[in-house]
């Protein structure tokens, strides 16, 4: 275990550990001092004028995504535990696209979801044209009200599979004894999957949510691949990347990282210690 638990330690804990030392530095361009400024561009970063922007995009993307791709995951899920003829086919179909990179499926769903107008419509608009549906032909990214919302499409096309067969694993490890006593206590099929089902599957729903909400927090190449870096799709990956490789200013950028590690980490932390005393217990 030496080797491993020496690269985890160099390229997880000690590049952390580099990011936070440039994130209290005042190197905000290849000449100026890294002397260390007091963790003043936590604040200073607020001040960028995307940079809160980003953050709200960030917060839509993660409430559809994580929502949607929660949602479609269930209820695939709960399609093959009814016994879904062709089941394994099904199976391969729905976890299919998680084999896929965000690059590759990016660049599919920027052709899908083609802004274009009806005349020079492709995609997603030209099907709805097509199908006498042209009222459901919209910007979809570019909208700049909903457009993170639509930016979600994808990743939820792309994680549900992988949620659904969390969910499935979980429906097929309750007990059928405990099925079959709730029915013979008068238990509707509506109130054995209400009372008996589903709170036995909150550990999985928990992890689903953790795994999909750090995923989504720090999207960044589904992102470039759909629209690049443009405002009205900015989030805060974007927004590091462009502040260390275009703008030169690897204090900001580190300090929008070390943003996006402390986010993740409120999410994941209190799993970690749930899981190892949940463990404990058992």
């Amino acid at each position: 275990m030496s080797p491993s638990i020496v690269a985890i330690g160099l390229f997880v804990y000690g590049l952390i550990f580099w990011n936070t030392k440039v994130a209290v530095s005042g190197k905000h361009d290849q000449v100026s001092p890294s002397g260390f400024d007091k963790g003043k561009n936590f604040v200073k970063v607020w001040d960028i004028p995307t940079w809160p922007t980003a953050v709200r995009h960030a917060l839509i993307f993660t409430a559809v995504f994580v929502i949607g791709a929660l949602i479609l995951g269930f209820f695939l899920a709960f399609l093959m535990e009814k016994g879904l003829k062709g089941e394994s086919g099904f199976r391969v179909v729905f976890l299919f696209p998680m084999a896929i990179s965000f690059i590759a499926s990016g660049v599919v769903w920027r052709w899908l979801m083609n802004p274009a107008p009806a005349e020079r419509a492709v995609g997603l608009n030209q099907l709805f044209d097509k199908i006498g549906l042209s009222g459901l032909s919209n910007d979809w990214w570019q909208n700049e009200r909903w457009g993170m919302a639509a930016m979600a499409l994808p990743a939820m096309w792309q994680m549900s599979g992988y949620v659904m067969a969390l969910y499935l694993a979980g429906f097929r490890g309750v007990s059928e004894d405990l099925r079959e006593a709730a029915r013979v206590d008068g238990a509707s099929e509506f109130q054995v999957y209400r009372h008996v089902v589903l709170p036995q599957l909150r550990p999985v729903t928990l992890s689903a949510l953790i795994i999909l909400g750090h995923i989504s927090l720090k999207v960044f190449d589904l992102i470039m691949a759909i629209a690049g870096p443009q405002v009205i799709t900015y989030v805060p990956a974007v927004a590091m990347f462009q502040q260390v490789f275009e703008r030169g200013d690897p204090a900001n950028g580190a300090t929008m990282a070390t943003y996006l590690l402390v986010a993740v980490a409120v999410l994941v932390v209190p799993y970690l210690v749930w899981s190892v005393r949940t463990e404990r217990k058992s």
